[in-house]
């Protein structure tokens, strides 16, 4: 009686209940969630009639569509493995991870036509080209493809530790690595977010977080095993994810920090109207307590913090609310809220520990690094082994995030270990620097990073975007932060930027304003 658990039992599941219910909406299309499976079981035979096979990879450069949603489905559901590709990286990048895939087809959005095309003869495994909308010569075109289906296809017996998925990291500082999901690990996941947050089949989720991002964070599959609506969102525009929070009655979304961002700071003409009561998820850097506030004081927004990585397809924390917590200031919450939180009872152990191994004292100051074991952790790097050996010791997979474990159990991440800063022999958590800078009226966005100091080794340099119409001067900042925090922690230097340079999930890339500000010393 033994079935694998799969992502794809969930599929079944909805087309049974929910086949007449609506199931996904892109722009002026509707389906519901029969024709929805219709279309993915056409073009599951579709990919079997082009020669893909169990095990055979099929990668995917699009925003998130119905295209590239009904991927999702149609791919694993027949046991080939699907490459969802992060459609900013560069030409170079496709190049490579489509060669180290070793994909077989790549089915691609009009805007990134021409980039495929201009590496079409270094893709030494790519057998067919899909062109998920339009038309375009020497491609095939997927909805004739689809049109000329009857939707019967061969359905392979698949086993839950088959490769899932491959999702290849941003590869900002080397090489992308393929992080090898299984069917089982996505299942798991699935399930352990279920239990920690209530979904139902009414519903209606945008799609602000990229599908390509570690599968949505599973969401490609979580709605559909709740019956809910996925709503699809090309292009992350605040004006329009409020106008479809509104017109599409949307309830839940999921958002980094630097979206969550964008939307709070959207005109007050936008936000005006804004319906009360849509819940999110945002995971992907460290929140700012100061943005936890405006989305839940301002917008009357519930938002819940998950932590996790792309090797832990993805999530293995959660900060759940305590008893406890529900009396407190909006002010004091949110400092809470920008916690990593506990374990999901599907994460497996979580721990926090330090060079010898040791689980770190529940004292919130002691820092070890966040390790964890378990269902959800990947299989390993596709065709890495030496990335794998590093990632993976003695049967636990190392985060290389910097945390401390509060007396509640709730752990906080003060910095990836590469990014905190050591000046004259203290611990700089950036994060927290930047937490308090963002608390700055005049401050729309910062990072900080450690810079070359003759004194103290390093120090803490700002990068600060400021509010369109907003005003501040270095002085006044620095003044601001050794009013908050310890005075060894206020940034040496503080920049003002136009913008700070993002790696393709929105995280900063902090290693490119270290490379750019190298020579900065005392004055």
């Amino acid at each position: 009686m033994k079935v694998a658990l799969s992502p794809m039992e969930f599929a079944k599941r909805a087309r049974r209940l929910y086949s007449e219910k609506e199931a996904v909406v892109d722009g002026n299309l509707r389906f519901t969630y029969e024709q929805f499976f219709t279309r993915c079981d056409k073009w599951s035979a579709a990919l079997q009639n082009m020669g893909i096979a169990h095990g055979d990879r099929v990668a995917y450069i699009a925003p998130n569509t119905h295209t590239h949603l009904e991927g999702y489905y149609a791919v694993p559901q027949m046991g080939a493995v699907l490459v969802p590709i992060n459609y900013r990286l560069s030409a170079d990048d496709f190049e490579y991870i489509l060669n180290h895939c070793g994909a077989k087809i790549v089915c691609v959005h009009p805007d990134y036509f021409d980039a495929v095309d201009g590496i079409r003869d270094k893709l030494a495994s790519v057998e067919t080209f899909i062109a998920l909308e339009g038309e375009k010569p020497g491609w095939q075109e997927y909805e004739k493809l689809i049109e000329n289906e009857n939707g019967t296809f061969r359905k392979n017996k698949i086993e839950e530790d088959d490769l899932l998925t491959i999702n290849y990291t941003s590869g900002t500082t080397a090489r992308p690595k393929g992080v090898m999901i299984t069917h089982r690990n996505a299942y798991m996941n699935i399930m352990g977010t279920l239990v920690h947050h209530h979904l139902t089949p009414n519903d209606r989720y945008l799609w602000t977080l990229p599908m390509f991002h570690a599968n949505g964070w599973t969401f490609t599959w979580i709605n559909t095993a709740r019956g809910m609506a996925h709503i699809c969102l090309r292009k992350v525009e605040p004006e329009l994810i409020y106008k479809l929070i509104k017109d599409e009655k949307i309830t839940m979304f999921c958002a980094a920090p630097t979206v969550l961002i964008s939307i709070t700071n959207a005109p007050e003409r936008i936000r005006a109207d804004a319906p009360k009561g849509v819940r999110l998820f945002t995971a992907g850097a460290p929140p700012a307590a100061a943005t936890i506030e405006v989305v839940e004081r301002d917008l009357g927004w519930e938002l819940t913090h998950v932590y996790g990585l792309t090797e832990t397809t993805p999530l293995i924390a959660i900060c759940e609310p305590l008893p406890s917590h529900s009396n407190l200031p909006v002010e004091e919450l949110a400092k809470i809220k920008a916690r990593q939180g506990v374990e999901l009872v599907s994460s497996g152990e979580l721990r926090v520990v330090d060079d010898d191994g040791n689980e770190v004292p529940k004292d919130g100051k002691t820092l070890g690094e966040i390790s964890v074991q378990g269902n959800v952790v990947m299989t390993g790097y596709y065709n890495d082994p030496e990335a794998t050996a590093a990632a993976i010791k003695d049967g636990w997979f190392y985060s290389g995030d910097a945390a401390v474990v509060h007396p509640d159990g709730y752990l906080e991440i003060r910095d990836r270990f590469k990014d905190v800063i050591i000046s004259g022999g203290e611990n700089i958590s950036s994060v927290e620097v930047e937490g308090c800078l963002l608390r700055h009226t005049a401050v729309m966005e910062v990072a900080v990073v450690g810079m070359p100091h003759d004194k103290w080794g390093e120090a803490p340099h700002a990068f600060v975007v400021l509010q369109d119409g907003g005003s501040a001067t270095e002085d006044e900042l620095k003044l601001h932060v050794r009013e908050n925090l310890a005075h060894f922690k206020t940034p040496q230097w503080i920049s003002f930027v136009n913008d700070l340079p993002k790696t393709a999930t929105g995280k900063v890339q902090k290693f490119v304003l270290r490379d750019g500000k190298a020579a900065i010393s005392t004055q």
